[in-house]
């Protein structure tokens, strides 16, 4: 049975580079969540957006995916966030769903941020992470991703919709915070879905400064809640499952989407 959804957003400065400092940090911050089903964490919460992960970059098996687990397991919710991933002689931008009971679900960001250089280290993802929460299917994003509304295109098939929420958890700067606004809202009205954008906020190690400006969007396009900006908070709400799946019904318009593949893609 498909019932509302409860999310946790966490809108937060980051330290630039020092994993040890932002985890103390956002323990912190998650300390007093009410119950939820599901705590958001921005894009590479451990460091920052960083395009040399040498030395920075964690692994599957350490102490992050350890914090993480505990996090889920003592607050009962999933925990939701992006970081420097190594593995073998690889790097990716990988977000992480970790359940309570320590198994998780990735999804290895499909476009590098070539203006910031972070193609030049990290290898691409190659396949869609969708995953499910409480009969909720949800399309994980990472910052960039928001652009290219072909891999965010949402599919109806046998009466279902792919995916039913995005979430794009992000380090986008100031200077675009009106793309990041106006994109939020586009994605959720392209594919009948809620769509979430959770960004940090405050200067980072290259200079660049970040408003924040996390939001939730309705499948009109409608913001339901938006994260005051430049301010850090933690916010939690819950998204009503029988709204949307009324819209869709009295305005089906996923029965004439063009249909499509991803040529190359996994």
């Amino acid at each position: 049975m498909t019932q509302d959804l409860t999310v946790t957003l966490v809108q937060t400065f980051l330290h630039w580079g020092d994993r040890e400092k932002n985890l103390a940090h956002l323990s912190g911050k998650l300390e007093d969540v009410p119950p939820t089903d599901l705590i958001i964490l921005p894009e590479m919460f451990t460091t920052g957006f960083i395009t040399d992960p040498i030395g920075l970059a964690g692994e599957m098996d350490g102490p992050v995916m350890q914090w993480m687990e505990g996090v889920a397991s003592r607050k009962q919710a999933y925990v939701l966030g992006s970081l420097s991933m190594k593995v073998g002689e690889k790097y990716f931008n990988r977000l992480i769903c970790m359940a309570p009971d320590g198994s998780y679900t990735q999804y290895d960001k499909r476009h590098p941020f070539r203006l910031g250089g972070e193609h030049l280290k990290f290898t691409k993802g190659n396949k869609r992470g969708i995953f499910s929460l409480k009969g909720w299917n949800i399309l994980p994003l990472i910052c960039y991703d928001l652009r290219f509304p072909v891999w965010c295109k949402n599919t109806f098939s046998g009466g279902k919709h792919a995916f039913d929420l995005i979430i794009c958890v992000a380090n986008w700067p100031e200077v675009r915070s009106q793309a990041w606004s106006l994109l939020l809202k586009a994605r959720a009205i392209d594919n009948q879905c809620y769509a979430i954008g959770v960004n940090r906020i405050g200067e980072d190690g290259n200079g660049v400064n970040h408003s924040g400006d996390s939001a939730v969007s309705d499948p009109r396009g409608k913001i339901i809640t938006h994260i005051q900006p430049h301010a850090e908070a933690v916010v939690t709400l819950t998204i009503n499952r029988e709204e949307l799946d009324e819209f869709r019904t009295t305005f089906p318009v996923g029965l004439d989407w063009d249909t499509f593949t991803f040529p190359g893609i996994e």
